[in-house]
């Protein structure tokens, strides 16, 4: 089963980017709140110029990472996709591979240890070209320079210090055994996929220290980002209307961004769960 419907796996990441904007993440932009010199309108033409070429099968993975990354830039002139793009892109990959065989995970699998030295060299330049803030340098594999090894192998590298590369090392360990399970146990109480949204990043920042914060304050405020997403963790698990917690939320979103924390790695998994719940519907679809 080939799934190579360019228009509804670029609906179905669309789609995931809207519902992520759409639920109240304190400390990332939202319809709720925006931050950090961004506007909701920044990410929705980040989402729309990177669509058509995350989708293009002509495109090998590092070449739609990279042209994502480039089409982003001359939209917005920031980095505010470069997560998610990393992320999606295999996934979106392994949908179009889609055999019945496997599972969307399993071809996930498939994709990411199938990576080649010129899709490490692509990411590497895109990397350079979204220029997150607090990167580095670092010994083994610096993306300011030559790639030496495949994009996998990079990642790797990096497993320990970032979530993102450790998707990679995992299959997307944190997205399918973490986000996944938490966003249908939420759905089906709530059937609001914004609330489902909200529960999948409190329940991951809880315990999850986010590579963005880390980046850029260390450990300094771990203990005080996992505490208040604890609080609504607990709360979204008791609460048969979600909405109650509204003012908790504005609290907290307040107070991160005061401090200038912006938890973007956490968001970039809550759009890939969202992505992922998208892709594996159009596999089944396509099995019926």
């Amino acid at each position: 089963m080939l799934i190579s419907d360019a228009k509804a796996l670029q609906a179905a990441y669309l789609d995931a980017c809207e519902e992520e904007l759409q639920a109240f993440k304190p400390g990332n932009v939202s319809v709720h709140s925006e931050g950090h010199d961004m506007s909701v309108a920044d990410f929705r033409r980040s989402a729309e110029a990177s669509a058509p070429y995350l989708c293009d099968p002509a495109l090998g993975l590092g070449e739609r990472i990279y042209h994502a990354i480039r089409a982003t830039r001359e939209a917005v002139g920031c980095n505010t996709n470069l997560g998610i793009v990393l992320l999606a892109a295999p996934l979106i990959l392994a949908c179009e591979l889609g055999e019945k065989d496997y599972s969307l995970r399993e071809n996930l699998g498939r994709v990411l240890s199938s990576t080649s030295r010129e899709d490490a060299s692509w990411v590497f330049r895109a990397i350079c070209l979204a220029s997150p803030g607090g990167l580095g340098r670092v010994q083994d594999h610096d993306v300011s320079g030559e790639a030496r090894v495949t994009l996998l192998e990079a990642m790797e590298a990096a497993s320990d210090r970032d979530m993102i590369a450790f998707q990679y090392a995992s299959d997307y360990a944190t997205v399918f055994e973490m986000a996944i399970p938490s966003y249908h146990t939420s759905f089906s109480r709530w059937r609001d996929g914004r609330w489902a949204a909200v529960a999948v990043f409190a329940k991951l920042l809880r315990q999850i220290p986010d590579s963005h914060i880390g980046r850029k304050f260390g450990d300094r405020f771990t203990g005080m980002v996992s505490d208040r997403m604890a609080r609504i963790d607990e709360a979204l698990s008791r609460l048969e209307r979600p909405e109650l917690l509204l003012e908790f939320l504005r609290e907290a979103d307040a107070e991160f961004k005061s401090a200038g924390i912006n938890p973007g790695t956490t968001a970039d998994l809550t759009v890939t769960c969202l992505l992922a719940v998208r892709l594996q519907s159009l596999v089944d679809a396509r099995a019926a």
